[in-house]
């Protein structure tokens, strides 16, 4: 039996699984010096068009700017982020042959993610004007506790709160 092997089946016996790859630093954008701001760039890219998304979010931020008449658009964009990062989310865990939605708490790395991702699809499913202007209003929305973001963290929230039943489900 060659070491590779024997090193194997050692790590299983332990309980040891596979070498967790490092995340990848994200550098601050260039504009707002905010990490924050530049993975949301990320998620506003499309077929690596970077230099595209970038535009989007600083016309998004130069929007707010005018709408809200604030000095720092980046504290409406945290507002918003804030307000529509979920607490508890609801995942499915199957136990004795029945299934059941077990709410759980969100890490904050997912808190982000899904927050990110509530924004964007709010800002694409309207018509009409541009990605910016579309992009700004449910910014705008969001840190107010209205908008597309804020009704899907609620009902985040109120399934989770429906099925408190099962929370000792939990692992």
């Amino acid at each position: 039996m060659c070491n590779f092997t024997i090193a194997r089946k050692l790590a299983s016996k332990i309980g040891m699984r596979r070498k967790i790859k490092a995340k990848k630093p994200i550098n601050p954008d260039l504009k707002y010096d905010s990490t924050t701001i530049e993975k949301f760039i990320n998620q506003i890219m499309k077929e690596g068009k970077k230099s595209v998304a970038r535009t989007i979010m600083y016309d998004t931020m130069e929007e707010i700017r005018t709408k809200t008449k604030t000095e720092n658009p980046l504290v409406v964009f945290d507002t918003a982020i804030k307000n529509s990062s979920p607490d508890l989310e609801v995942r499915s865990r199957r136990i004795g042959g029945a299934n059941y939605q077990v709410p759980r708490e969100v890490n904050p790395k997912r808190k982000l993610a899904l927050a990110m991702r509530w924004l964007l699809e709010g800002a694409r499913t309207k018509k009409g004007a541009n990605m910016a202007k579309k992009l700004a209003d449910e910014l705008i929305a969001a840190s107010k506790n209205e908008g597309f973001a804020a009704k899907k963290r609620e009902n985040t929230h109120r399934m989770a709160e429906a099925n408190k039943a099962f929370a000792h489900f939990a692992w």
